[in-house]
């Protein structure tokens, strides 16, 4: 925070107001789509759902020059990304026996223990407890609401920790789940090495979200991929000559078509800033 810039931690209800909740309105359903397909895609879980949610909030944004400055369209689409990704996990868990994260393959595991086996049966034999479960749901969401609501004063004066204390937790605490995944030094190292690599990406503008959605969806898609190749005998055709396979790979080309105008309108928007403050 620059000097002479003092914080204020006064925040009243849910610390945004009506019209900027009606602003986001469109942002929270797009977001929410994203977060609930990406949640039925097994194996992939919030952390994508949050990155590309970010990503496509920001392609579809009016300004999106204030994407990572604070602007509340990020929040929103990450969060609502994460929160709609639970709900779409649930899908492949019950449906198909599939764990769609983390946490619903605990869920798996405690219901095989009593005796479930999630599948397209199980709504039809365990129709009470699957029922329960979506009443559980909804009321950890208005918990949830309420936790917010009342706890919000507190959490926020989190954002008074200097940095020179936050920084080092946080970099001992990566340090250490990196060694403990696998036990290994060198895992410490590279760490290090990519948190490097992350501060001269920043410091040159070059976009590290493209890298970490590489680095996460990158062995999703060889192995799927391998394991698509040997349901099709070897064959590529029939991957890419059905119906989701065309929309995804349209979807795709879009994106690819749509990605350098969008680089030139942020370009134009920060050359007229810059023009604005030098002519202030």
């Amino acid at each position: 925070m620059p000097e002479g810039i003092v914080a204020s931690y006064h925040i009243k209800g849910f610390g945004f107001s009506f019209r900027e909740f009606k602003e986001q309105i469109g942002n929270m359903f797009l977001s929410g789509v994203v977060g609930a397909f990406i949640g039925i895609l097994p194996g992939i879980g919030g952390m994508t759902a949050n990155l590309v949610a970010y990503s496509v909030s920001k392609s579809a944004s009016k300004h999106p020059e204030k994407y990572g400055k604070g602007y509340m369209g990020g929040l929103v689409a990450s969060e609502t990304a994460n929160n709609a990704c639970v709900g779409g996990a649930m899908i492949p868990l019950f449906a198909l026996g599939i764990p769609g994260d983390t946490f619903t393959a605990v869920m798996l595991g405690a219901m095989m223990v009593h005796g479930l086996q999630p599948g397209p049966l199980v709504m039809t034999n365990n129709a009470d407890f699957i029922y329960g479960i979506f009443v559980a749901l909804m009321l950890a969401n208005i918990f949830c609401v309420i936790l917010q609501y009342f706890g919000i004063k507190l959490f926020v004066r989190l954002l008074s920790v200097p940095k020179h204390i936050l920084l080092p937790i946080i970099m001992v605490l990566s340090i250490i789940g990196a060694i403990a995944i696998n036990n290994r030094v060198f895992d410490a190292w590279i760490v290090l090495i990519f948190g490097i690599l992350g501060i001269l990406m920043n410091k040159f503008d070059f976009p590290v979200t493209p890298i970490i959605l590489g680095f996460i969806l990158g062995p999703l898609a060889e192995t799927n991929l391998r394991r698509a190749l040997r349901l099709a005998k070897g064959q590529f055709l029939p991957l890419v000559s059905n119906l989701p396979s065309i929309i995804l790979i349209c979807l795709s080309l879009a994106s690819f078509a749509l990605a350098p105008r969008l680089m030139k309108r942020e370009a134009a928007i920060a050359a007229e800033q810059e023009n604005e403050g030098k002519n202030a």
